[in-house]
Order: structure tokens, then C-alpha cells, then sequence
């Protein structure tokens, strides 16, 4: 087995909510709120789509939502540490933006949230990426994959509470009320499960690029580490074919995702195709299953034996006590938040404060923030330590094409040359228009970068 395939790239994008208020009220639109976030960004390379030194994309996306997508990371601990740093990085520039309007002589706060729906039912997501081989069929790992990503959201939702006809209701996830299909190539039409848009960012004749936008955006670091980490273990089984997964096809997937996450006893039973029905802690646990069988005849690499063993706790302990996971999984952490402080003033869950709180959660501001707040009183676990989140805001991953490509950033920057940098090109805008294509994400040294590099 070539080294490459006993590795896996791993990447998550994040959509950012924003506002800007005064005294509680609205005071510039998020357009542009967003445009003074990224007048900053526009002076590094006189465009709002750039790439960092750590190797991290920034843009601004459709509907004037901050996106960071972190650098291709070969360890899920690597993920968390530069998606935390995504959090640090857009956190600075609304320093930067509040300057500006006080500057300007406008008065209000941004906040920057890291949710995906805002209070007019708009949503805006989490993105996973995952790298596997072109020659697997995605149709069929789209049928096992599916069932998992539907029901994993019992550890990995960040919690919402949403108006029903019933009143308000506290539901596990967020995007859950905001997919439509199974499989689509289309991201905000029609959102899926999946997304089939075909972007390998790699020797496309190799690898392709496996979109799951499913997704909730997660504050909690273990639930990050949890949600791609056993994602990734579920696909090393698919790809290794020794284990084969029963048929846990949905009858109704859609119907199933939602029935899932308004069922915060977790016992609720949605109906397989085949009439069996089941819930999300069952069908976990089928997956849990062929995993262990897998890693007790093959072995697993040091961080997936941890995901497993994680995996593994995480489930028990939602099947006996959930909220013995209160410092680490987000729905249960907001949950129990909620909860406390309704009983505390004697509010029902359609408070206009409950709906603060809920949004408060996911503030991103060290500060300020209700999850940070949490973290700071031990309420809630740490999985890296903050040195190294801020180390990553200019430090790409070591083992990965991040590192080729966040070193000529900072060295064109240095000179200042003039460049143009995608996932898989490094160009210097000179006569010459000397370019480098990099197809392989897993080469973290290569001789022409070195060369163009010391050309600068």
C-alpha cells in the first residue's frame, strides 16, 4: 500500500454569520459589515478571495458571509488547531473593521458568529472535505455514507431552537432543517447531504475530492475532532473492502435527518427502506461495529485508535447520560445552558433571551462570547492548547502542500512580488509568469518551490 493512501487530506470550510448593532438595533447590513471586514484582506493582495501564510484560503462568499477554509491537514488534531485559528484570524479583522467605523463616525459592535442560520432562516455551512481515491465509486459510498452522516449529528449538532407549530422547540441541528436532497451537485439551491461537484484540488487522474456539506459548524473542539475524525475511519473501512456495511439505506432521508435532530431523547426510530427502523444511536452504532472489526484485524494509526476509543465513550455515554457529555458535544452543552437559565428566570423556550443565548453561543469574540465564557470556567473541554491556535494563524501543517504553499506566500509578501496562488498553482506575476503546479497534496518539500522561492 503506497504511504499516500495510509494518509488522508482533510479540510473544513466555514461560513461566518455577521451583523453590526447598536442598542440592539441593526445598524448596517451584513454586505457591509462584510465589505469593511474585508477591506483589510483587499490591501494584502487587492482581492477579497486570498491565501494566507499558513496556507488557509479567505473569501468572501455568496451572501457576504467571511469564509475561512483551512490548509490541507493530514492529522484531524492539525484541523482543529487551523480552524480554530480561522476563528482568531476573522476576530482581528473585525478589530479592525470596528476601528475603521469609529474612524468614519459610525457607532455599533460587529459580531461574528460561527453558526449557520440567522434569524431570517438563512443557512450557511460547515463544508468537510475528505481525499479519497478516483478509481472508488462515489455512488456507492454515497448510499453507505449517508445513514452515518444523517445520524452522527447526535454527537456532532451545535443546537438550535426553532418555532414549530407546536411552539418553540430545542432541536440537535442546525442544518438539519435545511437539506433537501441526498446527493446533489449543487451547494445552495438544492443543499445536500453530499455535494458531487467534481474539484479534486489534486492529480485529478488520482484522487478526487469527497464535499460532505451536511454538516453543523461546531465551537466544541471535540466535536470537531469527533465529527471529521470518525468520518475518516468510516471511510478507510470502505476503502479496505474487508468489512462489508449492511444495507442501512433511509426510506426518506430528508424526513429521517429532521426526525433525528427534534428528538432530543435520541429515541426517536426512523424507517430504512428495507422497514427496519432504527435510531441514530443504533445506526452509529452498526457503523461502531465494522470499525472495531476493522481496527482489531489491521491495527489503526496512533490519532484514529483515539477517534475510535472517543468514538466509542461518546456513544455509551449518549445512550446512558447525554449530559455527562455537556463539555464536550455543542447541542448538549447549549441544551443544558438553556435550560439553566430558563429555569433561573422563569422563561418559556420562546423568550426573545433564549434566541440570544442561542446566538450568543457561537459569538466568536474571546471576550465576549457565551462558549468562550464556558471555556474559560472549565465548563467545557479544550483539546489543543490556545499558543498553538495562534501559532497556526501564520504556520501552515508541516506534512502537506500547505506548507509549499504558505511559504511562498510569506517569502512573495517579504519581497513584495507580485503573486497569484490557488489550491494547486503558485505564480509570480513577472515577465516570466513563472508558475508551479502542485498535484500532489501530501508533498511537503519540493525543490522548484525552493528555487522560485530563493529567486524572489
Amino acid at each position: 500500500m503506497p504511504l499516500e493512501y495510509s494518509r488522508r487530506i482533510y479540510g473544513l470550510e466555514n461560513e461566518y454569520g455577521v451583523t453590526c448593532t447598536l442598542k440592539g438595533q441593526r445598524r448596517l447590513s451584513p454586505d457591509e459589515v462584510s465589505r469593511y471586514i474585508f477591506r483589510r484582506v483587499v490591501s494584502w493582495g487587492r482581492s477579497s478571495n486570498v491565501f494566507l501564510e499558513n496556507g488557509a484560503r479567505l473569501y468572501l462568499d455568496v451572501g457576504s458571509h467571511p469564509e475561512y477554509a483551512t490548509p490541507e491537514c493530514d492529522l484531524i488534531r492539525d484541523l482543529v488547531v487551523h480552524d480554530k485559528a480561522g476563528e482568531l484570524i476573522l476576530s482581528k479583522l473585525v478589530e479592525s473593521a470596528e476601528d475603521k467605523l469609529r474612524e468614519e463616525g459610525i457607532r455599533g459592535t460587529i459580531y461574528l458568529v460561527k453558526n449557520n442560520t440567522d434569524s431570517a432562516g438563512n443557512s450557511y455551512g460547515c463544508h468537510e472535505n475528505y481525499l479519497i481515491k478516483r478509481t472508488e465509486d462515489l455512488n456507492k459510498y454515497s448510499e453507505i455514507i449517508i445513514p452515518f452522516l444523517i445520524s452522527r449529528q447526535i454527537y456532532s449538532g451545535a443546537g438550535k431552537v426553532i418555532n414549530t407549530a407546536k411552539g418553540a422547540v430545542f432541536t440537535i441541528s442546525q442544518r438539519a432543517e435545511h437539506i433537501w436532497e441526498g446527493v446533489s451537485s449543487a451547494t445552495t439551491r438544492s443543499r445536500p447531504i453530499i455535494n458531487t461537484r467534481d474539484e479534486s484540488h489534486a492529480d485529478a487522474e488520482k484522487y478526487r475530492r469527497l464535499h460532505v456539506i451536511v454538516g453543523d459548524s461546531n465551537m466544541s473542539q471535540f466535536a470537531t475532532f469527533l465529527k471529521v475524525g470518525v468520518m475518516g475511519l468510516v471511510l478507510r473501512v470502505l476503502e479496505d473492502r474487508s468489512q462489508s456495511f449492511r444495507d442501512m439505506t433511509l426510506d426518506n432521508p430528508v424526513r429521517a435527518i429532521r426526525e433525528i435532530s427534534h428528538d432530543i431523547t435520541l429515541k426517536k426510530r426512523v424507517k430504512l427502506i428495507n422497514s427496519r427502523e432504527l435510531t441514530a444511536l443504533e445506526i452509529q452504532n452498526e457503523y461502531l461495529d465494522k470499525v472495531i472489526k476493522y481496527a482489531d484485524h489491521n491495527g489503526l494509526p496512533e490519532e484514529e485508535a483515539t477517534i475510535l476509543k472517543l468514538w466509542m465513550t461518546t456513544l455509551r455515554l449518549l445512550e446512558s447520560d447525554p449530559m455527562q457529555l455537556q463539555d464536550q458535544v455543542d447541542w448538549i452543552a447549549k441544551y443544558r445552558l438553556i435550560e439553566d437559565y430558563r429555569t433561573k428566570k422563569r422563561i418559556s423556550m420562546s423568550s426573545p433571551l433564549v434566541a440570544l443565548i442561542d446566538i450568543q453561543y457561537h459569538d466568536t469574540n474571546r471576550d465576549r462570547g457565551v462558549f468562550y465564557k464556558m471555556e474559560r470556567r472549565g465548563l467545557v473541554k479544550t483539546l489543543v492548547k490556545f499558543e498553538e491556535i495562534e501559532s497556526a494563524i501564520e504556520t501552515p501543517p508541516s506534512t502537506t502542500r500547505a506548507l509549499l504553499r504558505g511559504n511562498f506566500v510569506k517569502q512573495a509578501k517579504i519581497k513584495n512580488r507580485d503573486f497569484t496562488v490557488d489550491w494547486l498553482h503558485l505564480k509570480l506575476n513577472d515577465q516570466s509568469q513563472r508558475t508551479i503546479l502542485l498535484k500532489d497534496p501530501f508533498k511537503s518539500h519540493d525543490e522548484r518551490v525552493e528555487k522560485l522561492i530563493a529567486s524572489l
